[in-house]
């Protein structure tokens, strides 16, 4: 039994022939059956992969909209009291884990022990199928507001200041003074010429941004709020030693983020044609 176990799982055979057969089969995204679900991982990742990126890119998104418009009015009142308590928020939201904001949410609006007003489990209703699409779109963000409220308190905080301190250094330089005594308004100077500038490393940034959300969201608001996505798939396959389906889980969320890294940088070059990666000196 031993025997046919071992070679059942390849152990049978030299250390470095399978190490070159695993790279091969992964190459080809063929990660083989998980042990208990008897279904071909590929599929099974197919089938759960819609739901982390719906998060990841909903959470970037509303993050985005909050940390800009804020960041860019941080800098207009640079050492304001505005600037100074809202400061002071995202400090506090920043070093929150956004888990422990999820767990509070659940409390206090998912039936915790005061108010009943969210769905705790998954992100459509039981009767979804037989809802108009009005209904099916409603039901979607009723199930999606807790979770993104979550990960985005404890995301936005980053964006923010970057935002805040590209305008900043935007704002100092030369060609605004010359804006400005061209008798350009404050408006025209802000939106016309500084926010193009500020905005190149903050725009360069949304899929390392994406991606970030996408790794760090995943496994424990899924796991809080039962999201059948990947984090939950590969937290269910730890606890289940299902080790093909980690391994697999694994190496998508690394070549996901090899990937957002290559394109961050194409990014950077599409928006400023000045920035030359081949011109610098090592």
């Amino acid at each position: 039994f031993i025997k046919e176990l071992e070679a059942q799982f390849g152990f049978d055979k030299p250390p470095l022939e399978r190490f070159l057969t695993m790279l091969w089969d992964y190459a080809r995204f063929d990660f083989g059956e998980s042990y208990f679900r008897d279904i071909k991982i590929v599929d099974l990742i197919a089938e759960k992969m819609p739901v982390s990126i719906s998060l990841g890119l909903w959470m970037t998104l509303l993050s985005y909209a909050v940390s800009i418009p804020l960041g860019i009015r941080k800098a207009v009142s640079d050492g304001s009291r505005f600037d100074v308590w809202t400061s002071g928020v995202i400090v506090v939201a920043y070093a929150i884990p956004g888990f422990l904001f999820a767990v509070l949410l659940i409390v206090l609006f998912a039936g915790g022990s005061f108010l009943d007003l969210f769905p705790l489990r998954g992100l459509t209703s039981e009767n979804w199928e037989a809802m108009s699409w009005p209904a099916r779109i409603l039901d979607y963000f009723w199930h999606l507001a807790l979770p993104l409220t979550a990960m985005v308190l404890s995301a936005f905080a980053t964006t923010t200041l970057l935002t805040k301190n590209s305008f900043l250094d935007e704002i100092r330089k030369q060609y605004v003074v010359t804006a400005r005594s061209k008798g350009l308004n404050e408006r025209q100077v802000l939106y016309g010429h500084v926010f193009r500038n500020a905005m190149l490393i903050v725009v360069a940034g949304f899929p390392g941004a994406f991606i970030s959300s996408f790794f760090a969201g995943s496994l424990l608001i899924e796991t809080i709020f039962s999201l059948d996505g990947l984090g939950l798939l590969g937290f269910e396959s730890v606890i289940n030693r299902d080790y093909a389906v980690v391994f697999a889980t694994l190496y998508i969320f690394s070549l996901m983020g090899l990937l957002v890294n290559l394109l961050s940088d194409l990014t950077y070059t599409w928006i400023d044609p000045r920035i030359d990666f081949e011109t610098r000196e090592v």
